[in-house]
C-alpha cells in the first residue's frame, strides 16, 4: 500500500487595488489674454509713432523760419483742417473730400490691376512652361517693361480718346511686367515630381494649370502682384495729373496751380497710407492662399 503525500501549496492572495481612474480632460481652450494683445499692438505701433513724431518735430523746427519754402506741420493743420477732418464731404462735382477722390482713383486701379493680374498670370505661365514662348516673348517683355509709365500716356490717349480708359491702360501696362516675370520664374521652379504626378494622373493642360501650376507657383505670383499693385498706385497718380478728372492725382496738380501747398502735403499723406494698405492687403491674401510660404 503506497502512501501518497500531498504537499500543501500556499496560495497568497493579495488585496485588490482600486482601479485607477484616468481622467480624459477636454483640450483647454486658448484664452485671449488682453495683456499679450496689448503688448503686441504696442510693439507694432509705438516704434513708428515715435519715428513719425520725431519727423514732425524736425519738420516743424526746419520750416518755422519765415523764409522757409515749405509750410510747417502747424500751418498744414490750420490751413488744411477741413481736408483732414472731413474726408467725405461732397459739395459738387469738383468739390469733394479726399476720401472720395482716393476711391475714384482706386476704381481705376482695380480695373487696370485686375486685368493685369489675369493676363500677367496667363502669359507668365505660358512663358514659364514653354521654352519656345520664353525665347520669343521674354526679350520683348524685358524691353517693354523699361518704358516709363507716363511714356505710354500719349499713345493711350490717341488710341482711346478718353482720359479714363487711357489711365486704366497705363495702370495695366505698368503693373503687368512684374506679374509676368515672377509667374514665369515660379512656373520654372515647379518640382519635377509635381509634373510626374500630373502625367501619372493624366491631367489635361487646364487641370495641370489649376491644380498644380498655380498652387506651386503661388508664392512667386503674389510677389509679382505686390510689386504690381504698388506700381499701379504710382501710375494712376501720375496719369491723373495729366489727364484730369476728380482723382487724387488731379487734385495734387490743381492744388499746385493754386499754390495750396498744405493741401498737397495732406494729399500725399492720403496716397502713402492708401498705398501701404494696398500692399498689406495683397500680402495678407497671399499669406492666406500660400499659408505663409514665401518665394525662394
Amino acid at each position: 500500500m503506497s502512501i501518497q503525500t500531498i504537499e500543501d501549496t500556499t496560495v497568497k492572495v493579495f488585496p485588490a487595488k482600486p482601479a485607477e481612474v484616468i481622467a480624459f480632460t477636454a483640450k483647454a481652450r486658448r484664452r485671449i489674454d488682453p495683456i499679450v494683445i496689448a503688448g503686441k499692438l504696442a510693439s507694432a505701433l509705438v516704434p513708428p509713432a515715435i519715428v513719425i513724431a520725431l519727423m514732425l518735430v524736425v519738420w516743424q523746427i526746419a520750416c518755422s523760419s519765415p523764409t522757409a519754402s515749405l509750410p510747417p506741420p502747424s500751418q498744414v493743420w490750420n490751413e488744411a483742417y477741413d481736408l483732414i477732418a472731413h474726408p467725405f464731404f461732397n459739395n459738387g462735382p469738383q468739390d469733394i473730400g479726399l476720401a472720395w477722390r482716393v476711391l475714384i482713383s482706386l476704381q481705376r486701379v482695380a480695373i487696370g490691376f485686375g486685368l493685369a493680374a489675369v493676363v500677367g498670370v496667363a502669359l507668365g505661365a505660358l512663358v514659364g512652361q514653354s521654352i519656345w514662348a520664353m525665347r520669343g516673348l521674354d526679350p520683348v517683355f524685358q524691353i517693354l517693361r523699361t518704358v516709363p509709365p507716363l511714356a505710354w500716356l500719349p499713345l493711350s490717349l490717341a488710341a482711346f480718346r478718353d482720359s479714363s480708359p487711357s489711365a486704366i491702360f497705363v495702370i495695366f501696362i505698368t503693373s503687368i511686367w512684374p506679374i509676368i516675370i515672377n509667374t514665369a520664374v515660379g512656373v520654372r521652379n515647379i518640382p519635377e515630381d509635381y509634373r510626374n504626378v500630373s502625367r501619372i494622373l493624366r491631367l489635361n493642360q487646364f487641370e495641370f494649370f489649376v491644380k498644380i501650376m498655380v498652387p506651386a507657383a503661388a508664392p512667386y505670383i503674389f510677389t509679382g502682384l505686390r510689386i504690381g499693385i504698388g506700381l499701379s498706385w504710382l501710375a494712376i497718380v501720375a496719369a491723373e495729373m495729366l489727364t484730369g478728372g476728380v482723382g487724387i492725382g488731379f487734385f495734387i496738380w490743381d492744388a499746385w496751380n493754386s499754390s495750396r501747398l498744405p493741401d498737397i502735403i495732406v494729399a500725399l499723406a492720403y496716397i502713402g497710407v492708401t498705398g501701404f494698405c494696398l500692399d498689406r492687403l495683397v500680402a495678407a491674401v497671399g499669406a492666406f492662399v500660400t499659408r505663409g510660404t514665401t518665394a525662394k
